[in-house]
């Protein structure tokens, strides 16, 4: 069994080797959080609480740690426009990534650093690349000497000669403008912190090279974001990281965009989808398969049409899982093992897709047990599935998602007595053998929305895709 992942420095898949036997150590450019997240900030957590289940699942000891940027430019400029504090800003939206976190079933991570609460940690990295010849202070403002650095830009494979390099209000003093910076002088008005070079404020890239160093020490396996952070930021993590003298990251992956109209999903555009309000219109475990069954490396292009399909599959998959438990009225336990053609898959660089198409497979088996009456080799199926669903975090009968497949457990109760009156009714026309009715009684509940199923015990409803 070895584990494959795609690594952007090598720009190949590589075998993962990691540095501790048994373990993994992995490091996720998390939330800036100077506004809620839409459903491409929560794309990243969710790609890679898949990655991290796969990890357990294979038996390794996984330390997962996602960064929350609670200061920067945008925050501050945040705190200007609504006249509110900045860290009442950063302290709201951090709840509500995290709420959309926990509604999408992502794993609490190990650890979850606040950039404002490691200015020590930035403090003493910046000074030790002073002292190697790798920074410099100008103007209250601390750089980073690119030229300095000779690996600089492998990651992103640039050349030095025609580098761009985005800079920020106020950094004067620079020797070259290619140098990055990594602490900013304060401004009248803004948050700022005492250092020996003066007060200021640290630069993105320092928060995340000084967070790694400190709760995965000098060297860990794996490093991960959206490809959009390839460069700038990773690239000048690295070279804080290693002119410090760290080992850094031995792997980098990166996961695709959700997009829009072809364009990546950003609130600058306004073309952003809420989680907060995507859970209000779709249940967040058909969000999560449909965020979570693409290729982490591909580009998901949001449409309402494109979730209704993940709907419709995914209440396929549900419904075998009912079928199943209600035949065999009792809970079927997850295998203990997933089918090896599904663990192939997600062994070759977390092949979701190919993954779920054993999903499909062994629940259409399933399905045709079912209708053989075949009960024990439906039972063995539905374990199979359970255990391939675990590892996705898409499993219905897991305690995360109890009563979420309702849609307002609320109302479940009160629903369910209206839609047995008509029931009622139906199985009276059944009874004195008048089909159209029965017929025509179970396609206005199907048009409602409701899927009825005569099963052994009676019939029984559930909510199907929206029309």
């Amino acid at each position: 069994m070895t584990i494959r992942l795609y690594d952007t420095s090598a720009r190949q898949i590589r075998d993962f080797v990691p540095l501790t036997a048994g373990c993994v150590s992995i490091y996720l450019c998390g939330a800036t959080v100077q506004a809620a997240p839409h459903i491409g900030h929560i794309r990243s957590g969710l790609n890679f609480d898949i990655m991290r289940r796969w990890f357990e699942y294979r038996g390794y000891d996984v330390t997962f740690v996602r960064n929350v940027t609670d200061i920067d430019d945008k925050i501050i400029a945040k705190s200007a426009e609504q006249g509110r504090p900045w860290w009442a800003i950063g302290y709201e939206n951090e709840r509500a990534f995290n709420a959309g976190y926990d509604a999408l079933g992502c794993l609490p991570v190990t650890y979850e650093p606040r950039a404002t609460g490691h200015i020590t940690e930035m403090i003493e990295m910046m000074r030790g690349l002073i002292e190697r010849g790798h920074a410099y202070a100008a103007d209250g403002n601390v750089y980073f000497d690119v030229k300095s650095f000779p690996g600089y830009l492998e990651l992103s494979n640039q050349d030095l000669d025609d580098l761009r390099q985005p800079s920020g209000e106020g950094e004067t003093g620079k020797r070259d403008q290619r140098d990055f910076a990594m602490w900013k002088a304060s401004k009248p008005g803004e948050p700022s912190w005492e250092t020996p070079w003066g007060r200021g404020r640290p630069g993105w890239h320092l928060e995340c090279s000084a967070m790694a160093h400190k709760y995965l020490g000098t060297a860990f396996d794996i490093h991960g974001g959206g490809i959009d952070l390839i460069f700038p930021h990773h690239e000048n993590e690295i070279a804080q990281a290693k002119a410090y003298g760290d080992d850094f990251a031995k792997y980098w992956v990166h996961n695709g965009w959700v997009t829009m109209s072809g364009e990546k999903m950003s609130k600058s555009l306004g073309n952003s989808v809420l989680v907060s309000e995507m859970v209000k219109q779709w249940r967040p475990i058909v969000l999560r398969y449909y965020l979570g069954t693409p290729h982490y490396r591909s580009m998901i292009e949001y449409s309402e049409e494109a979730l209704r399909e993940a709907e419709s599959a995914f209440a396929r998959i549900e419904g075998f899982v009912q079928r199943v438990t209600e035949k065999a009225g009792e809970t079927i336990e997850p295998a203990t093992e997933v089918p090896p053609a599904f663990a192939e898959a997600m062994d070759d660089d977390l092949g979701v897709p190919q993954a779920l198409a054993i999903v499909h497979t062994t629940v259409r088996q399933g399905n045709s047990a079912l209708a053989a009456d075949d009960k024990e080799a439906a039972v063995a199926r539905l374990a199979e599935v359970r255990a391939m669903l675990g590892v996705l975090g898409l499993d219905p009968l897991d305690p995360h998602w109890a009563g979420e497949g309702d849609r307002g457990e609320d109302l479940h109760g009160v629903v369910d007595t209206l839609v047995r009156l008509v029931l009622d009714q139906r199985q009276s026309a059944r009874d004195r053998k008048d089909w159209p009715a029965a017929d025509a009684i179970r396609d206005q509940l199907n048009q409602s929305g409701l899927v009825i199923e005569d099963s052994p015990t009676g019939p029984r409803w559930t909510l199907g895709p929206r029309q």
